[in-house]
C-alpha cells in the first residue's frame, strides 16, 4: 500500500440539498497523525464533509477511501473501529456516568450482547487517564459542564482506538481555558485528526495543516503560514485584518478590524 492509500481520503466528493450543491468536488487527504483543521463562513460544507468522511453521509460525486478501499465497501463495524467522531453537542437524557460514557466506545470492539472483556476495561483507562478524567469517572454526565462534557466524548473516542478523529467545531460554546485545553489535547493525539474550527487563531496554533472552505469548495489548503493570509480573509470571510507572526513557532496570528460604518443623518436633521 502506497502512502497516497493509507488512511481516510476524500477525493473530487460532492453532495447537494435542496437542489444546492453543499460539497463541490472537494478533496482532502490527511497525512497520517496530523491535525488537520477545517475552517470556513458558515455554510461551507465543513460539518457536511466531516459527516461524509464518518460515513453518515453518502457522497453523491467523488468518492471517500479509507486506506486505498471504498468506504462505501468496507463494513460498518470495520469503520467504527478505525474512525470516531466528536459531534457538536452530544445529549441524553439517560442517567448515564462519565465511565458509562467512555464504554461507549469498546461497543464496534464487542460482540453482541457480549460483556466488557479486560481489553475493553484497559482501553477505557487508558482514555480516562490521557483526558485527565480518571477521578470524575463515576460523576453524572448531567452535572458536567460543556467543556468537561466534550473532554468526556473525546474520552469515548478514544476508547475506540480509533487511527482517525474527526471532530466537529468542539471548542463551540467553551471559554478560553477550556478551548485551549481541549484543542492543547487533540493536538497531541497520535491520531490523524480532522477538526472543524471557526477561530482562526486557534486553528493557526494547533493545526499541522489548514483546509479553508467557502461555498462547499475548498479555496487554499496548507500549513497556517501559507493559508492565514489577510488576502485570504478578505475573500472568504469579506472583512479587513492585520496578521502578524509572532512566538518560536512564527504561527500567524490575526487581529481583526472593525467594519467602516457609514454614518447616516438623522431624521428631521
Amino acid at each position: 500500500m502506497s502512502a497516497h492509500d493509507t488512511g481516510l481520503r476524500a477525493d473530487r466528493v460532492s453532495r447537494a440539498a435542496g437542489g444546492r450543491l453543499i460539497l463541490d468536488g472537494v478533496t482532502l487527504a490527511p497525512p497520517p497523525g496530523s491535525t488537520v483543521g477545517l475552517i470556513g463562513p458558515n455554510g461551507s460544507g465543513k460539518s457536511t464533509l466531516l459527516r461524509v468522511l464518518a460515513g453518515v453521509l453518502p457522497p453523491e460525486g467523488g468518492l471517500v477511501t479509507l486506506d486505498g478501499e471504498p468506504l462505501a465497501a468496507t463494513g460498518r463495524r470495520t469503520v467504527a473501529q478505525r474512525v470516531a467522531v466528536v459531534d457538536q453537542h452530544a445529549a441524553t437524557q439517560v442517567e448515564l456516568s462519565v465511565l458509562d460514557v467512555v464504554r461507549l466506545g469498546r461497543i464496534p470492539h464487542r460482540r453482541a450482547w457480549s460483556a466488557p472483556g479486560p481489553e475493553d476495561d484497559a482501553a477505557v483507562r487508558r482514555a480516562l487517564e490521557r483526558t485527565g478524567l480518571t477521578d470524575r469517572a463515576g460523576q453524572s454526565w448531567h452535572t458536567l459542564s460543556g467543556g468537561e462534557r466534550q473532554r468526556v466524548q473525546i474520552a469515548r473516542a478514544l476508547a475506540q482506538e480509533p487511527r482517525e478523529l474527526l471532530l466537529d467545531e468542539p471548542t463551540n460554546h467553551l471559554d478560553i481555558q477550556h478551548q485551549l485545553e481541549l484543542l492543547s489535547l487533540v493536538s497531541s493525539l497520535p491520531l490523524t485528526c480532522v477538526v472543524a474550527l471557526h477561530d482562526l487563531n486557534l486553528a493557526a496554533t494547533f493545526c499541522d495543516l489548514i483546509t479553508v472552505m467557502d461555498g462547499g469548495r475548498v479555496v487554499a489548503a496548507g500549513t497556517p503560514d501559507e493559508v492565514i493570509t489577510e488576502e485570504l480573509i478578505a475573500d472568504v470571510y469579506r472583512v479587513r485584518s492585520v496578521v502578524t507572526r509572532e512566538g518560536p513557532r512564527g504561527r500567524p496570528s490575526v487581529r481583526f478590524l472593525p467594519a467602516a460604518v457609514r454614518s447616516a443623518p438623522l431624521d428631521g436633521v
